[in-house]
């Protein structure tokens, strides 16, 4: 049996949680004297069996996510095409994950319909794919999510909430306003994030320059603290061009006039 067959069980069993190495297994072999075929079947089982634990995870994980499932966003449904630049593979290479295993966060700005969004929930799509929480909002869900915290008096079970995915996904950065409390809210956030072990990273969008995000957010001191943390150890992607919607919309004309209503006197023909 090579070395890779043996790999993939060994794979399998921790997907499956089983205590059972690979030394384990050619004792087993060797103590009942399992044929070639035998050894292969068992083999086959632990690797369906790994494989159909680990969909379920991704499905889990998936729901979990807060990303949209209806009309899925991945890399590979994304036409990389439309760019140009001589740093393009930078973005190609999303796909990787470098980032949230190197602790970088991903900036992604310009206008609005340039594909920041779905490129965005492609990188949470792969995290997912690859075993990593992952957990997707909106700015203007935030915003509600710290407003409601605020009232019920659990701020901190919140934040735990939006610490514990290893990619954290905003959306739309800049699009309301956060007033002071909610500011400092969204500092504690970014530093508590900033200062968490293991992989993990914040991916955000925008449609805004980040110089221009003093005008949603009442706490200048506390933003700049944030943007501080952000920006540390990031990669920002600006994009230019035009938006790609509305490509598939089919403009129709149409004049409208009223009818004239026939006289109900007759006609003078002469």
């Amino acid at each position: 049996m090579n070395e890779a067959m043996y790999q993939k069980f060994q794979e399998s069993c921790k997907r499956l949680r089983l205590d059972f190495s690979m030394e384990e297994l050619s004792a087993l072999a060797t103590e009942n004297n399992y044929s070639e075929d035998t050894l292969t079947a068992i083999m086959q089982i632990f690797e369906h069996l790994g494989e159909k634990k680990r969909q379920a995870t991704i499905r889990t994980l998936l729901r979990l996510s807060h990303l949209p499932l209806r009309d899925i966003k991945t890399f590979d449904n994304f036409d990389f095409s439309v760019f140009h630049g001589k740093d393009i593979q930078q973005l190609v290479s999303l796909r990787t994950l470098s980032a949230i295993y190197a602790h970088r966060n991903l900036a992604l700005i310009g206008p609005a319909g340039t594909g920041k969004t779905h490129l965005a929930q492609a990188f949470g799509y792969e995290c997912c794919q690859h075993g990593l929480k992952t957990y997707f909002i909106k700015m203007t869900e935030l915003r509600d999510k710290f407003n409601t915290a605020r009232k019920n008096g659990t701020e901190a079970r919140m934040l735990n909430g939006l610490v514990k995915p290893s990619c954290l996904i905003i959306d739309e950065v800049g699009h309301c306003e956060f007033d002071k409390h909610n500011t400092r809210l969204f500092f504690d956030l970014i530093d508590r994030r900033y200062n968490k072990e293991g992989y993990c990273n914040i991916v955000f969008t925008s449609n805004q320059n980040p110089a221009q995000w003093r005008e949603s957010f009442d706490d200048s001191d506390s933003l700049l603290c944030a943007m501080d943390r952000l920006f540390d150890e990031a990669t920002v992607f600006t994009i230019r061009g035009n938006s790609f919607r509305g490509q598939k919309m089919n403009r129709i004309t149409l004049h409208a006039e009223k009818p004239q209503k026939r006289s109900s006197t007759a006609p003078t023909l002469f």
